[in-house]
């Protein structure tokens, strides 16, 4: 499934490998200015490979090595010849996808990514009309980054900016790691958010201190059980409820 959305300049593309009819597991990649960031997962790669066609690819960015967001830099690279930059942890799991371990359910919603050629990205990201900030933001994976467009106050921020009160989280996360990381972007002057989740955000700021301060305030409530004596299993219980069915489908 591909879902095709502009946001003046930036063209947004929605994601999704269908199953018995119905779409799972939304991704978004972003074209502005000839940089196509991120690209979805492999499954769904023939079908933004024709969806770009349109527009002139330059160069390729990936926000971080997960497989739902590099999954058509292999075809892409492969029939239009662009460059394909990322954070340098990155950059073996570019060459070789199959470094990093695939859960079941993630071999089935997103699948295997081709390998492709990976350089390391620099501190700046220059198009013919645009001149992006690389941003390190650590915590959902080591390799993650944002880019941050200052003069348009755009931030494209991957999945480092999750929104709700998520009750699960991916064993190799940094909590501590994504606040910090939060705490950074948060000090940006920011106009439009594209995050990884497609769901573009004007004005984000107070949206992004709302995590920050949900997830200091939850590690607080933990602290202060874990104080009292409570088990890792009392405290799941009394502060996040029942597994959410992601944690039976995900084990």
């Amino acid at each position: 499934m591909l879902r095709v959305d502009e946001h003046g300049p930036v063209v947004k593309f929605t994601l999704a490998r269908s199953l018995f009819g119905h779409a799972f597991y939304h991704t978004a990649a972003y074209w502005v200015d000839g940089l196509l960031i991120d690209t979805g997962c492999a499954f769904t790669a023939p079908e933004l490979l024709k969806a770009t066609a349109p527009f002139p690819v330059e160069q390729i960015i990936n926000t971080h090595s997960h497989e739902d967001h590099i999954g058509g830099n292999g075809l892409l690279q492969q029939r239009r010849g662009m460059p394909v930059l990322a954070h340098p942890l990155a950059l073996p799991i570019l060459a070789n996808p199959r470094l990093q371990y695939l859960e079941p359910y993630r071999r089935l919603f997103w699948g295997w990514p081709p390998p492709c050629r990976g350089s390391p990205v620099g501190d700046w990201i220059e198009t013919a009309r645009h001149r992006f900030a690389v941003i390190a933001t650590p915590g959902h994976s080591a390799d993650h980054i944002c880019l941050y467009e200052p003069q348009e106050g755009w931030l494209f921020s991957g999945d480092a900016y999750i929104g709700g009160r998520e009750r699960a989280a991916r064993a190799d996360c940094d909590i501590y790691a994504i606040i910090d990381s939060l705490k950074k972007l948060a000090a940006l002057d920011l106009s439009l958010m594209f995050p990884g989740s497609g769901t573009v955000r004007a004005y984000p700021t107070v949206d992004i201190l709302r995590k920050v301060a949900y997830l200091e305030e939850l590690g607080e409530r933990v602290r202060r059980l874990d104080e009292c004596g409570l088990s890792v299993r009392a405290i799941k219980k009394r502060l996040l409820g029942h597994d959410p069915y992601i944690t039976y489908l995900t084990l």
